[in-house]
């Protein structure tokens, strides 16, 4: 899969690549492909961005700069998944994770403060993807969350392939949430690890972690 993404901040995304999962699988099942705006911007003193019309405060991503690093990368808007991260977006859930996985490119769009000059929303990009109903002060942030969640769904990404399997969301417990885990000392402070864990009886542990799933998803 080949992920790029473009922003105004490339270094943000340095930490991640030391990292699993996304260290696990780079440069086998992930090219990943950073590219600041500032370096192709068709304006004087590596501009991006400039006043609304209309008047109000803040800073807007121009449309032609965002063209212009399009044009740079891939001689114009390419055929795949180019998805501009914005509050206006569907709201990014598992399903849309396990959508976006099985794809075999897909770039990411970032802005600023006030966001992107619409067009490029209404033009260029094919999908708008929000990760919650609250504002940030730029889309690298929801950028790197959406990367993560994919990209621990290719093969390679975990250190088990049944990490992936059982947990919250997943096909496995109906997509609620995952059961609550415990791991030593099987008591501290007067805490205590239930019981049936401690068993060996692992029909039980089953039969406990379901209900655990079913009660948590309920609530």
């Amino acid at each position: 899969m080949q992920i790029d993404i473009f922003t105004l901040i490339p270094k943000a995304f340095e930490w991640m690549c030391e990292r699993r999962p996304l260290a696990a699988v780079l440069g086998e099942a992930l090219e990943l492909r950073v590219f600041n705006y500032r370096e192709t911007t068709p304006l004087s003193a590596r501009q991006v961005d400039d006043e609304p019309y209309g008047g109000g405060a803040g800073m807007v991503l121009r449309v032609d700069v965002v063209a212009a690093a399009l044009d740079a990368v891939y001689g114009g808007i390419p055929k795949r998944r180019l998805i501009a991260l914005t509050p206006q977006g569907r709201q990014l859930d598992q399903a849309l994770v396990e959508e976006l996985a099985v794809e075999e490119s897909l770039t990411l769009l970032t802005s600023r403060f006030e966001g992107f000059d619409e067009r490029i929303v209404e033009q260029i990009c094919s999908d708008r993807v929000s990760i919650g109903p609250y504002v940030l002060s730029g889309g690298e942030i929801p950028a790197m969350a959406l990367l993560d969640a994919v990209v621990r769904r290719l093969p390679g990404a975990l250190g088990s392939e049944e990490s992936g399997l059982i947990e919250s969301f997943s096909e496995e417990l109906d997509g609620g949430l995952e059961y609550p885990q415990y791991t030593r000392p099987a008591e501290f402070r007067g805490w205590k690890v239930p019981e049936v864990l401690l068993s060996g009886n692992h029909a039980r542990i089953e039969s406990w972690r379901r209900e655990q799933s079913r009660v948590r998803s309920a609530k």
